[in-house]
């Protein structure tokens, strides 16, 4: 704490260096100069967001080493880089969209950076740094450019990117509440980095977008060689979400027909004709309703988490059919999935997906996730009910309510409730390892573990069954 606040010191001495300097010069026809800048209220306010929020981020990671430590710099290193672009911003006027695209390039390379330590096998402290990876997409904010460009507004993204990556940071806090207070305070600071950190920044700054200048310098637009060599670009130049989120961008969930950048984010989405030819996923065809449920699909059920169904399934799907059911199939390595214009007649469908998160934004009908393996989901709320049937090592998060939870021959699944979701019926048949975690009675309280049990005793007493939980002595 000492050293952060002589960094702010150092900080604030420097800038007053540099408004002596100013009064001295006279300031340049139509250009923003280093003094300037220096004095800008908003590069100000983002310093002190640095030297308060990213260096706890980087002192926390400092105690635990290793990947948690690189993963951190990385961070403090894409804030930094932040800062330019915003300096930037004020000296240049809004560009084209090739130019916006080369524009974001540095910030891209660090996001890229950061995603490049959850690839491949599953690395030491992977909660870690998948909470780091998937937070930088909160940066992008700073690419929104208006309602029509296929994003949420800054204040509203951040948050939204800040819920995907909290999906993880829980789960560090819950393995290490009892084991080592740093790893606790890291994932606390990186908690409040971004909120309220970055979102209250946003909000006191940049409520609407960034504001390019009027008077600036044209900014350089992108080489010519620049659309046809980005990774996983289309033929089109890509607009700057997609840049940003790389390969895991959140598929927009309107159904509606879109323009401009969100057009070619949502074409980015989906992949190449991947809604033609799509059949409708009637209720006979859902593996709980079928009468047929022998061969492959016992297969399945025995714990290979759906393999051999995944690769006789069909293309990928993320639709809203007939206008009243979300059908998301067969989506592999997907870990931004995101529905949000729904509403409380709808129902949610997800089949086959695999090593996959789908965040629901909003208040649906009816959630079932069906022969899915290392799958997340994130939701609101249910007015029904949310059911887990043949899966797989799936982890569910609510943050609102739902009155009913149903888990059917299902290997490994972990639940994290809300506060309005504790008084949750929960229903479990021919399942195993069943964990649901409750929030602590305060803020600060650390979350609580409790397993349902799948053992029990049957004994006949008085002219009927009673049925126990069996209880095992030092669990």
């Amino acid at each position: 704490m000492d050293e952060n606040l002589i960094k702010r010191l150092e900080s604030a001495v420097a800038r007053l260096e540099m408004l002596s300097s100013a009064g001295v010069r006279s300031a340049g026809a139509g250009e923003v100069g280093e003094d300037a800048m220096a004095m800008d209220p908003s590069i100000i306010a983002f310093d002190d967001l640095i030297s308060q929020y990213v260096n706890r981020v980087t002192s926390a990671g400092e105690k635990i080493g290793g990947q948690v430590l690189d993963i951190s710099r990385i961070i403090e290193e894409a804030f930094f880089t932040q800062k330019e672009l915003l300096i930037k911003i004020k000296r240049n006027q809004k560009p084209d969209m090739a130019g916006m695209v080369e524009f974001l390039k540095p910030l891209n390379d660090v996001i890229k950076k950061a995603t490049a330590f959850t690839e491949g096998r599953r690395p030491d402290f992977f909660h870690h740094l998948k909470t780091s990876a998937d937070s930088l997409s909160a940066l992008a904010w700073i690419a929104y450019t208006g309602k029509d460009c296929g994003m949420s507004m800054p204040i509203a993204h951040v948050e939204e990117s800040w819920q995907m990556a909290e999906f993880y940071c829980n789960k560090v806090l819950v393995e290490y509440r009892n084991k080592d207070a740093n790893h606790v305070e890291w994932a606390k600071a990186l908690k409040e980095l971004y909120v309220p950190g970055l979102r209250d920044y946003v909000k006191s700054h940049y409520p609407l977008g960034p504001v390019w200048s009027a008077t600036g310098t044209t900014a350089a637009s992108a080489p010519p060689k620049a659309p046809t060599r980005g990774p996983g670009a289309p033929a089109p130049p890509p607009p700057p979400p997609a840049s940003l989120f790389s390969s895991e961008t959140p598929q927009p969930s309107s159904s509606h027909p879109k323009e401009g950048m969100a057009a070619v984010f949502q074409e980015i989405n989906s992949g190449k004709s991947v809604t033609s030819g799509l059949r409708k996923v009637t209720n006979d065809m859902k593996t709980k309703n079928r009468a047929d449920r022998t061969g492959v699909v016992s297969v399945a059920e025995k714990g290979n988490g759906g393999a051999p169904s995944l690769l006789k399934a069909g293309p990928p799907k993320f639709e809203l059919q007939m206008g009243r059911k979300w059908v998301v199939e067969n989506q592999i390595g997907q870990k931004n999935l995101l529905i949000k214009d729904c509403d409380s007649k709808q129902s949610v469908y997800i089949f086959g997906c695999k090593d996959a998160v789908v965040q629901i934004q909003g208040k649906v009908n009816n959630i079932t996730v069906d022969k899915c393996t290392k799958m997340g989901l994130v939701f609101m709320d249910v007015v029904a009910a949310c059911e887990i049937v043949n899966c797989s090592a799936v982890e569910v998060q609510c943050q609102g309510s739902a009155p009913t939870i149903s888990v059917d021959n299902t290997a490994g699944c972990q639940f994290y409730l809300s506060k309005d979701s504790l008084e949750a019926s929960i229903t479990t048949a021919k399942s195993s390892e069943i964990n649901v975690l409750v929030p602590g009675s305060g803020p600060e309280s650390d979350w609580g573990e409790h397993s349902l049990p799948q053992q029990y005793v049957h004994a006949y007493k008085d002219g009927h069954f009673v049925t126990t939980p069996v209880s095992h002595s030092g669990a």
